[in-house]
Order: C-alpha cells, then structure tokens, then sequence
C-alpha cells in the first residue's frame, strides 16, 4: 500500500511537473503574443502621431485656403459690384440716347415743312453758284481766246525775224 501511496505521489508529481511546463510554455507564449501587441501598440502609435501632424498641417493648409478663397471672394464682388455699375450706366446711357432720338424725330416731324423750304433754297443757291462759276468760266475762257488772237500776229512777227 505504500507503494501505491509512492506511485500516486509519484504520479501527482508527474502530473504537477507536466502542468507546471504546460503552464510555462503558455505564459511564454502570451508573453510572446502581449510583447507582439506591444510592438504593434508602439507602431500604431507613431502612426496615430504622423497622422495627427499630417492632420493638423492639412488644418492649417485648409484654413489658409478658406482665408484666401474668402479675399478673393471679396475681390470678385467688387469686380461683380463694377460690372452691375457699368451695366446701370450703359442703361442710363441708352435711354439718354433713345429720349434724344424720339425727341429729333419728333421735332422733325414737326418741322418738315421748314426742311423741305431748306433743301429747296439750297437746291436754287446751287444752281445759281453752278451758273455763276459756269459765266466766270465762260468770261476766262473768252478773255484767253481774245488774248491768243492779239498775240498771234506779234508770234508771226517774231517768228519772221528769227527766220
């Protein structure tokens, strides 16, 4: 019976000693696994860091924009604000100009009578200017005509003698 107590203490031990290595080589291996998981904790870290420094540049770059896109937004609506200036003054402009046309026309209309008197008067002092340069002309043409008889015989003259 001792023997069996023996054994069974033996066999305790056995068991106790495979318990014992199974118990190790598990917390060996969690402690692999947890070292692992600490290296890919620290990774993830420095990760998260680059990405919250790329983040807050892309915050700065973003606000720089906003900053920019709102001046020129601002200098366009100056621009916008001349254009609807330039558009109001070409409008002004036209209806000046379309008053003034409607008002010539209808003096015109009314002084149609007068206009055509005008253009007849003209009409009769052309005429008369035409026949006055016409008689002017006639006069010079005559007065040469007189002044090349007269100086014909004294060219004949003056021909003989050279002769």
């Amino acid at each position: 019976m001792i023997i069996i107590l023996y054994l069974s203490v033996a066999l305790i031990a056995i068991a106790f000693l495979i318990f014992v290595i199974s118990v190790s080589k598990t917390l060996n291996s969690v402690k692999d696994t947890l070292n692992q998981v600490t290296k890919t904790m620290e990774g993830l870290e420095g990760q998260l860091q680059g990405i919250t420094r790329e983040s807050e540049l892309l915050l700065q770059k973003t606000n720089a924009l906003a900053e920019d896109f709102q001046k020129k937004a601002e200098k366009l609506n100056t621009v916008v604000n001349a254009a609807q200036d330039v558009g109001s003054t070409i409008k002004s402009f036209n209806s000046t100009v379309r008053k003034v046309t409607n008002n010539v026309s209808y003096k015109m209309e009314q002084n149609q009578d007068k206009i055509a008197q005008v253009v007849q008067w003209s009409n009769v002092l052309k005429e008369l200017k035409d026949k006055w340069v016409e008689k002017k002309e006639k006069k010079l043409s005559r007065q040469e005509e007189k002044n090349r008889l007269e100086n014909e015989p004294q060219l004949r003259e003056v021909k003989r003698a050279r002769s």
